[in-house]
């Protein structure tokens, strides 16, 4: 059997597990980023924080005792300038106001202040910090309150305010995220490997599973699968073993019993032929007496049903052998190069049929074929039309030089056949009475036509023409060179 299908499947099935644990790898490499990311990310500005409030408050703590009770405008702006100086590394721009005074700097450029952050350290008893960006650049600014030295939870009315940027630690963040990014990537390409051998592994027992199926599609019902584990698809192998063991066995039951059917139907034939061979000669002889005269019209008469049934019975048993043979495998074909008009003009004659047919066949058409079973089915299909689709039966024969069939058409101008029987009409002991009302007939007669045009390695078809009547249409090789 063809395996391209399998192997397109395989690859397939393969790829989307691949794909699948990449995306899983992805999304949790990027997960871990991301988490990582936020919480260094939470860790390094929160630092910065801490560290410049912590800085501020303790520059403060150092310099304010210095302060007058209601310090003036200079004394804001040198408190400012050495806060400015303080800064270091950071860099921070201070402002000071007193109580609702304007805000102080030691230079003419003041803190950058974000909005609303004047009126919470104004009325703040602790430090108040607030994250906001002047353009593309993260900032951070401080308010902290000046509380009076002899009483620690009131107010002095002096805030100092101060805000630097957050360059440096933008910096960081984003080493970190091209960090994260450089690192997910080997994770993402190194997750290939064990994807490749966890598709491998549930492969594995699929590929087995659909090799037995295919093998058991092809005939070897005795195909069993090696089940390993007690997984899903372990529990999906030991089904397919019930399930072929079954098989097996209702196989071998049903072929047993139509190798027994086919033997009895055999049997009973041949043993039939003797009795039947004697009371055909027997009738033969009464025929001859009753057509004399010898008999009273009344049994004349009753001999005649005999002998009629009797040559009927004798054509049944006939077919039977002839579809044993075929069941058999012991139907031989003895092909021979025959002129193809030459053959129909015989058989037609043979049954004195040859002025009830319109014969349509090419001069010159040869074909290599078995010449008595072609007789047989060609037989057949005549008689059926004339029997029951009138008078006009027309015979074409056309030989396909293209592929080289010979093709063989038998049309009647009856009523045709109906479209509940069309299916069935070659099968066997399909009655011609249920199709076209008629009841002589053993019911085989195209079902051996039908077997003959396969061991020639041809076919029967049969349609209603749109034109009223049955058509039968016989493709047979030319087979010749």
């Amino acid at each position: 059997m063809p395996r391209g299908p399998r192997r397109g499947l395989r690859r397939g099935l393969r790829a989307r597990l691949v794909l699948v644990f990449l995306l899983v790898a992805v999304v949790s490499a990027l997960a871990a980023a991301a988490l990582t990311f936020r919480q260094a990310r939470g860790a390094i500005l929160d630092r910065a924080q801490d560290s410049a409030v912590r800085d501020l408050r303790g520059q403060l703590d150092s310099l304010a005792p210095g302060l007058p009770a209601r310090p003036a405008r200079s004394d804001l702006r040198a408190l400012t300038l050495r806060l400015d100086r303080a800064g270091g590394s950071r860099a921070w721009r201070t402002s000071a106001v007193y109580r609702d005074g304007p805000l102080v700097s030691a230079t003419s450029r003041t803190a950058h202040l974000p909005g609303g952050l004047r009126e919470t350290g104004a009325s703040a008893r602790t430090a108040v910090v607030q994250r906001f960006h002047r353009g593309d650049t993260p900032w951070l600014a401080v308010a902290v309150p000046v509380m009076v030295a002899d009483e620690p939870s009131r107010r002095s009315g002096l805030v100092v305010y101060a805000s630097f940027s957050l360059a440096s630690e933008q910096q960081d963040v984003s080493s970190l995220v091209d960090a994260a990014r450089t690192g997910a990537l080997p994770v993402v390409v190194l997750s290939v490997v064990p994807a490749l051998f966890a598709a491998r592994s549930v492969l594995r027992p699929v590929r087995r599973l659909r090799s037995a199926a295919e093998d058991m599609s092809a005939g070897a019902l005795d195909t069993r699968i090696e089940v390993t584990g007690d997984d899903e698809l372990a529990d999906l192998g030991r089904t397919f073993n019930g399930m072929a063991a079954t098989l097996q066995a209702d196989a071998d039951r049903l072929r047993d019993m139509e190798a027994k059917a086919r033997r009895f139907a055999a049997d009973v034939s041949h043993e039939l032929r003797t009795p039947l061979a004697a009371m055909t000669a027997v009738t033969g002889v009464l025929d001859e007496d009753a057509a004399s005269g010898q008999l009273e019209p009344e049994t004349a008469e009753a001999l005649g049903l005999v002998a009629d049934e009797t040559r009927r019975l004798t054509r049944m048993v006939e077919d039977l052998m002839e579809i044993s043979r075929f069941d058999a495998g012991a139907a031989v074909l003895h092909r021979d190069e025959v002129d193809v008009g030459e053959l129909v003009r015989k058989t037609l004659a043979l049954r004195h049929w040859q002025d009830r047919a319109d014969v349509d066949v090419p001069p010159g058409l040869r074909a290599n074929l078995d010449p008595r079973r072609v007789d047989v089915v060609l037989a057949n299909l005549v008689g059926n039309a004339l029997r029951h689709g009138g008078p006009a039966v027309r015979v074409r024969v056309r030989g396909r030089g293209g592929d080289g069939r010979l093709v063989l058409s038998v049309a009647d101008s009856g009523p045709g056949i109906p479209e509940a029987v069309l299916p069935h009409v070659f099968d066997r002991f399909t009655k011609g009475d249920a199709a076209r009302a008629r009841s002589e007939g053993s019911g085989l007669g195209l079902a051996i036509a039908a077997e003959n045009a396969r061991l020639h390695g041809g076919t029967l078809t049969a349609t209603n023409s749109p034109d009223g009547g049955a058509e039968f249409t016989l493709t047979l090789p030319l087979g010749t060179a």
